[in-house]
């Protein structure tokens, strides 16, 4: 088993190894580590499968969509939301588009290859729980807490589901209370009602499902019952009751058959212990069951083609599951019936087995017995043996409906083909020849035949390679294409099918084909031709007489199947009689579709008109040529009858399929050889070319370089000539310009010299202007001065006599003030000197021996005091 971590990757491989399903039948586990923390792993939520079942959408918790590719074995991220999805839906019209409900209450619609936001829709109170899309991809219908309130129900009655029915414009809602209701979904008109029951505990239902056809309805709850409700009859079918380990159902789902027309009879439930149990609802038996104790399933989804089941897993893992894996065991075939009986013993064995031919031999034990008793009975015993068919179908009543209707059913034409041509699906011999790879001769397989539908493309390829390796034969025959497109474009959802539909029409209705290889059957061609010469002798000389042989008239329709000249149901009418009658059915058919074609064939005369005639599709009713085939089959006589000279129909064996070696193998070991001798040559040739190639590319650029650089020196020469020429003529008008220069500077100078003496006249002149200006300026001045002087000295004589008057005023003043003064200084020095007197008497008593000391002092006292009388008088 492989794990693939994803981590932060936007794309990669899911596996890479090609995977090898284990017993439990899982194929590849798919995680997404944290980026910070490598043990940390981020859960995945919600998984949903698109229309054709080949990949898927995952949304884990941090809100990324990545969608995984099984068939291509790629994975992407195709969105960051952001938050986490609580649910996801990915069957919408546009298949690149997809539904996402957030944790936000709003549903976000995405495309998964522009990764841009087509629509954002809002109106949910509460988180969605589930999204289902009507089968039209048109419509969805979400499913909230808060749904209820838009159903016109009862308040008090809480929601489960709501869901579209595959069929048809019916709603499916179920409610708490365990009631159903059908809803129009145009009108949301109540249809009807399914009946709750009475009898029993109550289950309270919490997961639901439906089968593809619409019909059953299966649910389950809080117990092991589950209900078996028929929506046609609208009353419950059966209680199926699940193991006593089983308590709660959490989730149903129906387990698509590609065969079963979608009634489907195989149930997963998955229930509270993490396991999910398969059951068959007919026979309530335990088929399978994934997930066990430790490693519990939280949810499961399965694929639409019923292939693949994608699980995630209690610690938030993917598990990616293979039904073939899972289913292998019951499906093999039952031990053979049939039992070799001794001569000794029956008489025991006709005892025990109740049929009339068997008793009467039990009483006349004679030889009459054995020959005309127990032979006639044989016979239709024989016939009702190779009348059944598996899956419960009888031979002769299929043609018996056949002939009345002229077509099966539609829906159960791959039914019925399966059946008729007892395909034994191989799944482990069919792998073991895909494994090998695409054959050589199928490689470049477009270029032959180009196909717009890159699907249908790879699956005619995978078709061609799967029966190259089966025999040699088919990588060298080249109208091989033209006859297995019709089956590969008819099973393009399941190549095991459409490789045992080829093979058994190969094995049956190609017999003979390949004797004369590599140049048409002649055998063959001359069948037809036989059977044509007996019931159209004129056309076929007339064919004759055109030269116009079997090869251009019988061939093309063989070894093309008739898909050039019919459409696809016309072509599908034809080979329900074709795989439902004898393997000489094909070639008298191409018999009946050229006689019923006479007409127009008799009219053409040219070999090209009847090459376009058996290339192209004309108006032609299909059912009146098997009508005629049916004529031709029983009037054409036994000796020419290709009934006597093909085998009847073999079935592929089980198992491994049978050694094809009907072909001359030697010529197409030859042709292998030579095919590989001239691969081999035209790759050395392609290499010795390549090499070639780039010795010549090599040869090619040095000449090229080689001239580019003779070019290039040619260019600079004459270049540098011509910047030599131009030097020349610059150097020329340089002397010229020199001369003039000379001339211009002479020029100049003499005007230079002229304007220098004109100016310097003219600066004398300004002197001697100047200074006249001056001195008249001077001559102003003084006689300005002059009247100054005139003026001051006649104030100033004004100012002197004033002054005069001012100062014999003040000398009287200061007479009169100076008188004052005397007398009042007299005053004081009189008083003064009397108080100095006196006081010089008291000292003179005291001091006697200082006077004589001091009497320098003292008259110098007495001179002081006397200069400052007199100066107090001054």
């Amino acid at each position: 088993m492989q794990t693939t971590d994803i981590g932060n990757k936007e794309e990669g491989k899911v596996w890479h190894r090609k995977p090898t399903p284990s017993n439990t039948g899982i194929m590849v586990t798919v995680i997404r580590s944290a980026a910070a923390y490598q043990s940390k792993t981020v859960r995945f939520l919600h998984v949903t499968f698109d229309t054709t079942g080949d990949s898927f959408l995952a949304g884990d918790h941090h809100g990324n969509i990545y969608v995984l590719d099984i068939t291509r074995n790629r994975f992407r991220l195709v969105q960051k939301t952001g938050q986490a999805c609580t649910a996801l839906a990915f069957n919408l019209r546009r298949t690149t588009e997809f539904l996402v409900a957030l944790a936000d209450y709003s549903i976000k619609c995405f495309d998964k290859d522009t990764k841009q936001l087509v629509s954002w829709m809002r109106g949910h109170e509460g988180a969605v729980s589930s999204v289902s899309v009507h089968g039209s991809g048109r419509y969805a219908i979400s499913t909230s807490a808060d749904t209820a309130q838009k159903l016109n129900v009862r308040q008090s009655v809480g929601i489960q589901r709501v869901f579209f029915l595959p069929l048809g414009n019916t709603i499916l809602s179920c409610f708490n209370d365990d009631s159903i209701f059908a809803w129009e979904s145009d009108t949301l008109f109540c249809k009807y009602q399914l009946p709750v029951p009475d009898e029993g505990p109550r289950i309270h239902y919490k997961a639901f499902a439906v089968t593809r056809d619409g019909k059953i309805l299966a649910a389950g709850g809080r117990s092991n019952l589950l209900h078996l409700w028929c929506l046609d009859t609208r009353q419950l079918l059966r209680v199926v009751q699940m193991p006593p380990k089983v308590r709660t159902v959490r989730q149903l789902e129906f387990l698509p058959d590609s065969f079963d027309g979608g009634a489907s009879q195989t149930l997963g439930v998955l229930s509270q212990d993490g396991v999910m149990r398969f059951i068959n609802i007919q026979t309530c038996k335990l088929l399978f069951n994934i997930g066990s104790h430790d490693d519990a399933i939280t949810s499961a989804t399965i694929s639409p083609n019923g292939r693949h089941i994608v699980t995630i897993m209690d610690n938030g893992s993917l598990n990616i599951y293979s039904v073939q894996c899972l289913t292998q065991d019951y499906n093999k075939p039952p031990p053979s019936l049939v039992k070799v009986v001794s001569e000794g013993e029956c008489s025991a064995l006709t005892m025990k087995v109740k049929s009339e031919g068997v008793q009467r031999p039990a009483k006349n034990p004679g030889r009459r017995v054995k020959t005309k008793f127990l032979r006639p009975p044989a016979v239709p015993m024989t016939e009702d043996k190779e009348n059944e068919l598996p899956d419960g179908l009888n031979k002769k009543r299929l043609v018996t409906l056949l002939k009345a209707f002229g077509e099966y059913p539609a829906k159960y034409r791959m039914f019925v083909w399966r059946s008729l041509l007892r395909l034994p699906e191989n799944h482990a011999a069919f792998s073991s020849l895909t494994d090998k790879g695409l054959h050589s001769a199928y490689l470049s397989i477009q270029e032959r035949y180009p196909i717009k539908s890159h699907k249908l493309q790879r699956g005619l390829q995978r078709v061609l390679s799967a029966l190259a390796h089966w025999a040699a034969i088919f990588g060298e025959t080249d109208y091989l294409p033209l006859m297995a497109f019709p089956f590969v474009k008819l099973f393009q959802n399941n190549p095991l099918l459409c490789f045992e539909v080829v093979a058994t029409t190969i094995v049956n209705w190609c017999q003979h084909w390949f004797e004369y290889f590599p140049n048409p059957p002649l055998n063959v061609l001359s069948m037809a031709e036989n059977v044509l010469a007996h019931h159209d002798k004129e056309l076929l000389q007339h064919l004759i007489d055109c030269g116009v042989t079997s090869q251009l008239y019988v061939w093309p329709l063989l070894e093309t199947l008739f898909s050039e000249v019919l459409t696809r149901d016309e072509w599908l009418k034809l080979f329900d009689n074709v795989f439902s009658n004898h393997p000489a059915f094909l070639l008298v058919s191409v018999v009946s579709y050229v006689t019923c074609c006479r007409a127009p064939l008799l009219l053409c005369s040219h070999k090209e008109d009847f090459e376009y005639f058996f290339h192209h599709r004309n108006n032609l009713d299909v059912s009146s040529v098997i009508k005629e085939t049916y004529r031709l089959m029983e009037s054409t006589p036994a000796d020419i009858h290709p009934r006597n000279m093909l085998d009847d129909f073999q079935p592929l064996t089980r198992g491994q399929y049978p050694v094809f070696n009907k072909y001359p193998t030697y010529i197409v070991e030859y042709q292998s050889q030579e095919r590989e001798r001239i691969r081999q040559q035209e790759v050395d040739y392609l290499r010795e070319r390549q090499a070639v190639q780039e010795l010549r590319a090599k040869a090619v650029q040095r000449q090229a370089e080689d001239e580019a650089w003779y070019t290039q020196q040619e260019i600079l020469q004459q270049a540098e000539e011509k910047r030599r020429d131009i030097l020349q003529q610059e150097e020329s008008k340089l002397a010229e310009q020199r001369t003039r220069l000379t001339a211009m500077k002479r020029e100049l100078k003499v005007k230079e010299l002229q304007l220098m003496d004109a100016a310097r006249r003219r600066f004398l002149k300004q002197q001697q202007d100047q200074r006249l200006t001056e001195l008249h300026r001077l001559d102003e001045q003084i006689q300005r001065k002059m009247n100054t002087r005139d003026q001051e000295t006649a104030a100033a004589v004004q100012d002197i006599q004033v002054r005069q008057m001012e100062l014999e005023a003040q000398r009287r003043l200061f007479e009169q003030q100076l008188a004052k003064e005397q007398v009042r200084v007299t005053q004081e020095v009189r008083a003064e000197v009397d108080t100095r007197r006196h006081r010089s008497e008291v000292e003179e008593t005291t001091f006697q021996h200082l006077l004589n000391n001091d009497t320098d002092v003292s008259l110098g006292t007495n001179k002081v005091s006397v200069h400052l009388l007199y100066t107090s008088r001054d």
